[in-house]
């Protein structure tokens, strides 16, 4: 068949280890760790669905290879640790019957030890080494890693990269960026010792070099080993793409691969970790300059989720390999319908962090428009029913759609119906903000993987008691969304108030000066993509916080994004709304104009709950999901879609 992707498609050959295409899985942490370090099965789980989606490589993520001098709360591989080694072996194991490569990221925190543990006052009491004595921003103290420990480290480099190819894995990434302990080696923003380890870029260098060579004396000639590296640090204090470029050709000759990232976990997050607000490929022109000055193959990686943005980066020569990790817990199979030519099923990330927040709020993993992720051993294949049932769903959003496309899945006969003319739900607002389209997208995608999947989807027609009495069918999905809050102040009705919900297509109505009422996260996001155009815009919030509905990960991106772009007025309250802005009441009860033509109105949402009462006993089995039950997000929509759909 013709490959329309065809260079991303392509094999690769490193050494003597041939990738069966472009596309690697990068690394991502488990969830399930054992105390002593082992890898979990709920991981083991997790690191196959990308073997079975297409991934050519698997990176297992991440182990710390010298637990006495790095306390984080993440794997290790030790032969005296009952199962530590069996753990690794069948983790390697369900990578490779998928024909993937399975590969396994060394890494040491240095200073940052502790970084992953949720007990924090832990993370604070373990013993912090780093190149050089220092405290850290946080207040703990770092000691200086002497020259023996630093050869005990490297030492342990190697037995634990010997360890990690005796149970199974074919390639292993040493990670030398992001601000762990070989990045800190590497930067003049941590690394200020006056021995043969510090001053000189290759005396920086001296420590990622000794490891590499160390790891190629214990793995042999031809397994491939892959240097993880940031191309630049992106502050002044750290090293830019020059300094870049030249640690890439000093550990070139010791390393198979070069995978070019960019910044720091500590100082950089929504760059290392790209954020909504940053450009797909954001690392891409890094990974391009240093492309140009070594031979070995080069890996980029920065929110890549786009068909033909990868094509073109293979293809232009930018890089030789590209890595997903966010991606590919939105789609396991993007790499599988890459190659298959099924684009147009690919569920893209919405780089919301999820996936991040999850875990550092619960230690598991959860995905904001994918089900199984966290859940990939309470079975991935959706089963066909013994009973072929009639279906309808009421409302297509996120979760509707879902549900439809699940149920769909299973054999049933699925009418989804929508009373607008588009499907989405809120979602359709999405189109307006330009970060947030890809949650548009997603809308179309759903619609367009339950059709296939068999379902009906009827728009411009509400669900009703009387189309049930009809109908009758066996189940009822109910997600009739939410409505938009208008609270009933003096203005809300005027011709310069534009219902958040309705941006999209009030647009032309949005004037220059504009004032956002409400500072939730919808507010907040629409005020970032106002402030973008250019325009002069205010966030009125009767709270003393903005976002508090975002996650953890994303509020404090958010805010920084909002302090360049718009001017915040916490704790007041509006009180009416004039054609010169909006009239409120600050904390000392006097009143004040927040000046703007426009007035955007952001207040949040309620359930359809008049909708729900109606349909509620209209057929034998009814299920209530997303924002009709409760307003909250699309992670919950979807995923109650998805179990409604599967109790049928």
């Amino acid at each position: 068949m013709e490959r329309k992707y065809k260079a991303l498609s392509s094999p690769i050959t490193v050494g003597r280890t041939v990738f069966r295409n472009r596309m690697f899985s990068a690394p991502m942490g488990g969830t399930d760790i054992t105390n002593d370090g082992c890898i979990g099965p709920k991981s083991t789980a997790f690191y196959e669905l990308r073997a079975r989606g297409g991934a050519a490589a698997v990176t297992v993520s991440e182990l710390m290879v010298h637990p006495a001098t790095d306390g984080s709360h993440a794997y290790h591989l030790d032969e005296s640790i009952l199962n530590s080694l069996a753990a690794a072996t069948y983790t390697a194991d369900v990578i490779k019957r998928h024909g993937a490569v399975p590969s396994l990221e060394l890494s040491h925190s240095g200073m940052f030890a502790g970084t992953y543990m949720t007990d924090k006052d832990r993370q604070h009491s373990l013993s912090q080494w780093g190149p050089s004595d220092t405290v850290r921003a946080d207040g703990v103290k770092v000691k200086a890693l002497t020259k023996d420990m630093i050869k005990d480290i490297v030492a342990a480099y190697g037995h634990v990269a010997a360890l990690a190819k005796r149970a199974g894995f074919e390639m292993l990434m040493i990670h030398g960026g992001h601000g762990w302990l070989i990045n800190q080696f590497l930067s003049p923003m941590f690394n200020h010792r006056d021995d043969e380890y510090g001053g000189s870029l290759d005396n920086r260098c001296r420590f990622a070099i000794e490891v590499l060579k160390e790891v190629r004396h214990r793995v042999g000639d031809y397994f491939p080993i892959e240097f993880r590296m940031s191309g630049s640090e992106l502050v002044p204090e750290g090293y830019g793409i020059e300094d870049g470029i030249e640690i890439a050709k000093l550990v070139e000759p010791y390393v198979d691969i070069i995978h070019v990232s960019a910044g720091t976990y500590q100082r950089t997050f929504g760059n290392t970790h790209p954020s909504m607000f940053t450009e797909h490929g954001c690392n891409v022109e890094l990974a391009a300059r240093i492309r140009e000055h070594v031979k070995k193959p080069v890996a980029t990686i920065g929110g890549l989720n786009d068909p033909e943005q990868m094509e073109e980066i293979i293809s232009s020569g930018k890089a030789d390999i590209v890595y997903m990790a966010r991606a590919l817990l939105a789609d396991p199979e993007l790499p599988r319908k890459v190659v298959e030519n099924r684009e147009a099923e690919i569920v893209k990330c919405l780089r919301c962090f999820t996936c991040m927040a999850e875990r550092a709020a619960t230690s598991t993993r959860r995905c904001a428009v994918n089900p199984l992720i966290g859940r990939e051993m309470d079975g991935i294949e959706v089963m066909p029913s013994s009973v072929k049932r009639k279906v309808i769903v009421a409302g297509g959003g996120p979760g509707g759609l879902y549900a439809a496309y699940t149920a769909a899945r299973r054999g049933h006969d699925v009418t989804l119906y929508e009373k607008e003319s588009e499907v989405g739900g809120i979602l359709r607002s999405e189109q307006g903000i330009t970060f947030k389209h890809e949650m548009y997208e997603l809308s179309n995608t759903y619609r367009y993987l339950a059709e296939q999947a068999g379902a009906k989807i009827i728009t411009g027609t509400g669900v009703t008691e009387d189309l049930l009495e009809k109908e009758k069918p066996y189940a009822l999905i109910i997600a009739t969304g939410s409505n938009p809050i208008v609270p009933p102040i003096k203005g809300i009705h005027g011709d310069n108030v534009v219902l958040v919900n309705n941006y999209y297509k009030e647009k032309d109505k949005v004037a220059d000066d504009v004032v956002v009422f409400g500072g939730g996260l919808a507010g907040c996001e629409c005020a970032i993509h106002l402030g973008m155009e250019g325009k002069n815009v205010h966030i009125v919030e009767m709270k003393d916080r903005l976002a508090p509905d975002a996650n953890v990960r994303h509020r404090p991106l958010l805010l920084a994004e909002i302090e360049k772009y718009v001017t915040v007025h916490t704790g007041v309250k509006g009180l009416e709304i004039t054609k010169s802005g909006i009239i409120c009441e600050n904390r000392e009860g006097k009143q004040v104009l927040i000046p703007g033509e426009t007035v955007i109105c952001a207040l949040g949402q309620r359930p359809s709950i008049d909708q729900v009462e109606q349909l509620k006993d209209t057929a034998p089995f009814v299920r209530v999901i997303g924002d009709a039950g409760r307003v909250s997000n699309i992670t919950n929509a979807v995923y109650q879609g998805y179990y409604a759909a599967l109790d049928i």
